[in-house]
């Protein structure tokens, strides 16, 4: 058996990896993040991770007003050493960029939603909260897992404080009506 001598492009810099490099690091595999100037490579999706990524982002096309737009899959500068790619995100339209367009800035966002997996329970959890009530995200949503069953933490960020409130914890269905008018039956995933 050989082993692949170690990459040099996946040696950090001195002071770590930063947001521009995501679009530069050559053989980079799909959907890395870059938390705390550490390139963070994400694990096979499982099927519920999917599925909940499919029903949250169909459910906020439904209802998102024309000066927002859904996208999921792209990556958000939060900093300069923060580049993490939620599971979907709600962006301004008129911040919506082109089609070459790789990322986007974190005022361009409006919600951030995270799908806790195991292997990023504590990042999604706790890290990534952070770095998006320190950007200035509005609202975050974080979804787990519960038998099965999305089970939606719904967050909003208190200014004077710029950390993250707890405003809702949704187990059959999602209705808010901020950022805007919302109302998801988050058993569909039973039927997708």
């Amino acid at each position: 058996m050989t082993v692949e001598p170690f990459p040099q492009w996946l040696r950090p810099p001195p002071g770590g990896f930063v947001a521009e490099d995501l679009d530069r690091l050559p053989e980079l595999p799909p959907h890395t993040e870059l938390i705390d100037g550490s390139l963070v490579f994400v694990s096979p999706q499982s099927k519920f991770h999917r599925l909940a990524n499919v029903l949250l982002d169909a459910g906020l096309r439904r209802f998102v007003p024309a000066h927002l737009r859904v996208r999921g899959e792209m990556t958000v500068t939060l900093d300069r050493n923060q580049r993490p790619e939620p599971d979907v995100i709600v962006v301004f339209a008129d911040r919506d960029g082109d089609h070459d367009q790789t990322g986007y800035q974190a005022d361009d966002v409006v919600l951030a939603v995270e799908i806790v997996s195991p292997e990023s329970r504590t990042r999604d959890r706790e890290r990534k909260p952070q770095l998006y009530a320190k950007a200035g995200i509005a609202h975050f949503w974080r979804v787990e897992n519960i038998d099965g069953r999305p089970v939606v933490y719904v967050y909003e960020l208190d200014p004077a404080s710029s950390v993250y409130a707890l405003t809702g914890i949704h187990h059959d269905r999602l209705k808010l009506t901020v950022p805007f008018e919302i109302d998801i039956d988050l058993t569909e995933i039973d039927r997708l």
